[in-house]
């Protein structure tokens, strides 16, 4: 992705937080100049991968592919005497035209919360025991206090203020509704580690190559440099 895209997919997504009130961490608004200066007492943030993030899947076509988000806060599995927090919150913005790759995690478990704006389609499939999709039982799906079953799938809609749960080895993907306009989501989970607990199914990538056209508008989670 060329930084300018990313740039101006931060800013959106910062623009939509504010329009729906979903007020930030100081550290969200550190610039990249702040970074350079900054010592041991922000470890956290660098540790736990806290902050901006971007993925277009490694497709290079983030307009139909990808989805821009905020780490809000998080623990560290391979460093649980130091950042013991179970759990994790993140804020995530697709466009209308944007979808995330099916996957699966091994070790979360989440609630994608549909915070503002257009409807949120979630498509869901249980696992084979291989870990492919089983496109044929139905799945079991919580969503605010009922318990349904749906086909496999099957889009959940999610308008702002419904969730789903989302529970370990259940593959689904997410876009948004045509004509519901652009979307905020929340997810509320058990701590997250991007690097090794998404299963995607076909495998794609997680964090993009970016080619360097503007200077960066916010460092994303992966960028920081080292304290001083």
């Amino acid at each position: 992705m060329k930084r300018s895209e990313i740039n101006r997919a931060l800013i959106e997504l910062e623009r939509m937080c504010e329009k729906y009130c979903c007020y930030l961490p100081p550290f969200c608004h550190f610039t990249p100049e702040k970074w350079q200066d900054l010592g041991h007492e922000y470890d956290e943030v660098r540790d736990c991968m806290l902050g901006w993030d971007i993925t277009d899947f490694g497709l290079g076509d983030f307009d139909k592919v990808g989805f821009s988000l905020i780490t809000i806060r998080n623990g560290n599995l391979n460093m649980k005497d130091k950042y013991p927090k179970v759990y994790a919150e993140k804020l995530l913005y697709l466009k209308e035209g944007q979808t995330a790759c099916n996957h699966f995690h091994w070790y979360k478990t989440e609630d994608i919360i549909n915070r503002g704006g257009g409807n949120c389609l979630i498509r869901v499939y249980n696992s084979l025991p291989d870990e492919s999709v089983d496109y044929e039982s139905d799945v079991t799906v919580n969503c605010d206090g009922r318990t349904f079953t749906v086909p496999a799938g099957t889009q959940i809609r999610l308008t702002p203020g419904e969730s789903l749960h989302i529970k370990q080895y259940m593959y689904h993907d997410f876009a948004v509704e045509e004509g519901s306009g652009p979307v905020l989501l929340g997810e509320v989970s058990q701590c997250n580690d991007d690097n090794c607990d998404n299963r995607f199914n076909p495998p794609v990538g997680r964090f993009p190559e970016i080619e360097e056209d503007e200077p960066p508008y916010r460092l994303l989670c992966n960028e920081y440099p080292e304290a001083k």
